[in-house]
């Protein structure tokens, strides 16, 4: 009797445990979607933003750091959300796995199943409340980014979200993108050498891919007369298109190793015969390289996991909805 009683005890328990688990993490779930909602809300806004500065030319300095913390948070608040939505499905698939079971000895299991679940979900809400904050931060520094974008020339062919082609990829960097164009587009003052731009990175960043994307623009091609490609193993074979090159002439080397002093001295001598207003480029991953610059370098990193995440998300889902393949997204993951 004493047995059946304890056992009854232990169920009922048990029983109303997972009760009251299942209504917390019921209304904890509901304040993560409402959390959730704001920080799409303000993603919509600072990707607005962010698409819009894209397309004009930003010669102010402080308004390209601030172009680039906004697409930090926006790519940062986009990889919670995702990661909220996936986790999401996964969580109801357990659930029901659990509870279809109509065993006695399910109940613990259940329980357990819905403390872990519990458990993420206090994870989740402290990555939505750092990425809310931080996304809230940006959005309040954000209406005189604005009122001095509207001052910012449109460029000729605004790209399409954040530069993503699938032929010719061009993606983030928003604020190198902006540097860059920065220093080919900047009048030299008078008696000035030509200013000499290292571009500093490891192998595959996208060194080469932001120079030719920036060569492309419209200002650009029309400010020069002709682009030269040059290695630094065949730097000084500059000299021999010295009867070609008329106007302003934008050089581009491309350093693999190491280059010698003294060719590069005999190069920059020659560079300064240039028409006024041309520019070098140094494309290299050496550090080294940078001592060649006259002007401060571009340094490139790996893109973080956050934009590599939204990169793969687009070029795998394409302008399907991700929320509809719930299976194929952990696989993505």
């Amino acid at each position: 009797m004493d047995l059946t009683i304890s056992a009854v005890a232990s169920e009922f328990v048990s029983r109303f445990i997972s009760f009251l688990i299942n209504k917390y993490s019921y209304s904890s779930h509901v304040r993560l979607e409402e959390k959730v909602e704001r920080l799409q809300h303000l993603l919509m806004r600072v990707h607005t933003v962010v698409e819009e500065a894209d397309g004009r030319y930003i010669m102010n300095s402080r308004m390209v750091m601030q172009l680039q913390l906004l697409s930090e948070a926006m790519y940062q608040g986009y990889h919670v959300v995702d990661t909220f939505r996936y986790q999401s499905f996964v969580d109801k698939g357990i659930i029901e796995v659990c509870n279809s079971s109509i065993l006695p000895f399910a109940i613990p299991l259940k329980c357990t199943r819905t403390i872990a679940c519990t458990r993420k979900d206090k994870v989740v809400n402290l990555d939505l409340d750092g990425a809310l904050k931080s996304m809230q931060s940006v959005v309040a520094n954000m209406m005189e980014f604005v009122v001095l974008l509207g001052g910012c020339d449109r460029m000729v062919g605004k790209p399409y979200d954040s530069y993503l082609y699938y032929e010719n990829i061009m993606f983030g960097r928003h604020a190198e993108k902006q540097m860059l164009l920065n220093s080919l587009l900047q009048q030299n003052t008078p008696g000035d050498e030509p200013a000499v731009l290292p571009i500093i990175g490891g192998c595959t960043v996208g060194k080469k891919t932001l120079v030719a994307h920036v060569c492309g623009d419209e200002r650009v091609r029309s400010r020069f007369s002709s682009v030269l490609h040059l290695s630094g193993e065949n730097l000084l074979k500059i000299l021999e298109h010295e009867s070609t090159m008329l106007g302003k002439v934008l050089v581009v080397v491309e350093f693999a190793s190491n280059v010698d002093d003294n060719d590069w001295r005999k190069f920059h001598s020659f560079v300064k015969r240039l028409a006024r207003g041309s520019k070098v480029i140094i494309i290299s991953k050496l550090q080294r390289s940078a001592r060649f610059g006259s002007v401060k370098p571009i340094f490139l990193n790996n893109l973080s996991f956050e934009e590599l995440w939204y990169l793969f998300k687009t070029l795998a889902f394409g302008s399907a909805n991700p929320e509809e393949h719930p299976r194929l997204v952990p696989i993505a993951q």
